[in-house]
């Protein structure tokens, strides 16, 4: 069984530990935590680890935020993945910092990955990690806060919090979605 599990974020150093990164950052954790390296592939850098007998095929798209679903279009085709075994991971500025929400679908909520993987994939029906990085600011102010650097005390609680994403894409790799939810919504 195969999963596509695509960690949204942009490349560059200046993003490296933005909240925006959040889902290369799960995605990077979760590669080092099985000895796995990503290697440049079309539109993304991948890696492929095993978990329980499934296969899951790590994607970070190379496109940038806004044009992510071509990356994710590609990779589904490359390896027919069903959209059923596609996990998006974004941040959400609608959920307190740390906070984790699996969906089934849903609308992108005005991120523009989200909203680019929708044009490209057909629709929001699709599996997504929502990874909450609070929303402390001012008003109009929403892209400087999401490009910005996590705050000392977020970063003491990072790996935590990537860990227990990292626990819920194996819970949806292994005993499903919904039940994925209920153990971790």
């Amino acid at each position: 069984m195969k999963y596509l599990i695509v960690g949204l974020g942009n490349i560059g150093a200046e993003y490296e530990l933005t909240r925006h990164n959040i889902g290369f950052l799960v995605l990077d954790r979760l590669a080092d935590n099985q000895g796995a390296a990503f290697e440049q592939g079309r539109h993304a850098f991948t890696t492929e680890i095993k978990y329980k007998g499934r296969t899951l095929i790590l994607v970070k798209p190379t496109t940038y935020m806004n044009l992510s679903g071509k990356a994710v279009k590609y990779w589904m085709q490359e390896h027919k993945i069903a959209k059923d075994n596609l996990l998006v991971i974004t941040d959400d500025i609608a959920l307190p910092y740390g906070k984790i929400r699996l969906k089934a679908k849903g609308s992108s909520g005005g991120h523009n990955g989200l909203k680019n993987i929708e044009e490209l994939t057909g629709g929001q029906n699709y599996p997504r990690m929502r990874f909450g990085v609070g929303d402390d600011f001012s008003k109009g102010r929403q892209v400087d806060y999401v490009l910005s650097p996590f705050s000392k005390q977020e970063m003491d609680e990072l790996v935590l919090n990537m860990d227990r994403a990292i626990d819920a894409i194996f819970a949806f790799c292994t005993i499903g979605l919904a039940r994925a939810m209920n153990q971790f919504n």
